[in-house]
């Protein structure tokens, strides 16, 4: 079936794929929705994240002179529909979607001759693309996964839009970025294991397009300086309020210094130094703050891409930064991650949360020392 909203002779054509699923499994800890992972995530009452990404991504897309062809459904059409941007359904999806949708579709797109693939999803939906067109097709991702840790996406949904239209107007260099993922099933364990899946050709705009996250040997004055922060930080806990502790290697030199026991990629909870809450997620989050209304968020922000709320820390999420208050949000990092770092950034999923958390926050990245930093 073809679909098209006015006339489409001598426009630039675009493709638009969406993965439906990506992201579901953040807010409820799943950490991923791969596999069976998805069915787990609708048991728990986990909601699509994908088709608000691929809303706002469209809101903001210049679409003068443009073409796009989109995957049926809810694999594009159903939101490209909404709008007046003229376009045209390619190929045919399953119910429900697979990864072979995805490959296939955007075969078909590069058949159709698009210029750019435009996919909504996360670092498993990179992967699929990546196996479908490799290099051969510029491609850009905007960012709706749980973990986002591949090269070739936009910061946001919006900067995504905002690199279509440089790429179109010739203002976008070209280059061959990472696609990485991890193991999810060991990554649910609290084990890292990130992979190299190949790459794909990506229009990268400076302070637009994300590097990939990065990792590495714990080395000894890193950790010394972990260490430092978390005595910081405990000797600063106030009695009778809630610490909700995100992920990350920072945040377990702060359980060591308390003592208790942190799962390493999930999101606890303590309250008077005793573990309340063990790799929680949003609802039992929500459940906590009404139990104690006095409450305090503490995130480290990822390497290299300088996230701190809203990747891989999904179940911390707008309901819960509106009840927290963004005066009670708690940033470390090393001085070793801080010095690669221009700036914070956020991307909750909710575009008034994530204005609200911008500005400047003091981070602790010592014993008895903060910066202050912009969040962007």
């Amino acid at each position: 079936m073809v679909t098209a909203h006015g006339e489409t002779t001598g426009r630039r054509k675009v493709g638009f794929v969406v993965n439906p699923i990506a992201g579901m499994g953040g807010r409820v800890g799943l950490k991923g929705t791969d596999g069976e992972a998805y069915k787990k995530a609708l048991e728990l009452g986990a909601k699509p994240v994908s088709p608000g990404r691929a809303r706002r991504f469209l809101r903001a897309l210049k679409a003068s002179g443009l073409e796009l062809l989109t995957a049926p459904g809810v694999m594009g059409g159903d939101y490209v529909s909404e709008t007046s941007i003229p376009f045209r359904v390619v190929g045919s999806v399953g119910t429900p979607t697979t990864a072979e949708d995805t490959v296939r579709v955007c075969r078909e797109m590069v058949d159709g001759g698009v210029e750019l693939i435009v996919f909504v999803g996360g670092d498993g939906t990179a992967r699929d693309v990546c196996r479908a067109v490799g290099t051969s097709t510029p491609t850009l991702g905007v960012p709706s996964g749980v973990k986002v840790y591949s090269s070739v996406f936009a910061y946001s949904p919006e900067e995504a839009a905002e690199v279509v239209s440089a790429f179109l107007e010739g203002r976008a260099s070209l280059a061959e970025r990472e696609v990485l993922d991890v193991d999810e099933e060991a990554f649910r364990r609290g084990v890292l294991r990130v992979r190299l899946y190949g790459f794909l050709r990506v229009p990268v705009v400076e302070a637009l397009v994300q590097p990939s996250k990065t990792w590495g040997e714990a080395r000894l004055d890193v950790e010394e300086n972990k260490r430092a922060i978390a005595r910081y930080l405990v000797e600063e806990m106030e009695e009778g309020v809630l610490y909700i502790l995100g992920p990350g290697t920072t945040l377990m030199a702060v359980a060591e210094q308390l003592g208790v026991e942190k799962t390493p990629l999930g999101v606890d909870a303590v309250v008077d130094g005793r573990l309340v809450g063990r790799d929680l997620s949003e609802g039992e989050l929500l459940r906590l703050l009404e139990r104690y209304p006095r409450a305090k968020v503490v995130v480290s922000p990822l390497g290299g891409q300088g996230f701190i709320l809203g990747r891989g820390n999904q179940q911390i999420s707008p309901e819960v930064i509106r009840r927290v208050g963004r005066e009670n949000i708690i940033v470390l990092a090393t001085k070793d991650k801080m010095a690669g770092l221009k700036v914070l950034r956020v991307d909750t999923g909710d575009p008034e949360v994530d204005g609200m958390l911008r500005g400047y926050m003091r981070v602790m990245v010592d014993y008895m020392e903060e910066r202050v930093v912009r969040v962007a």
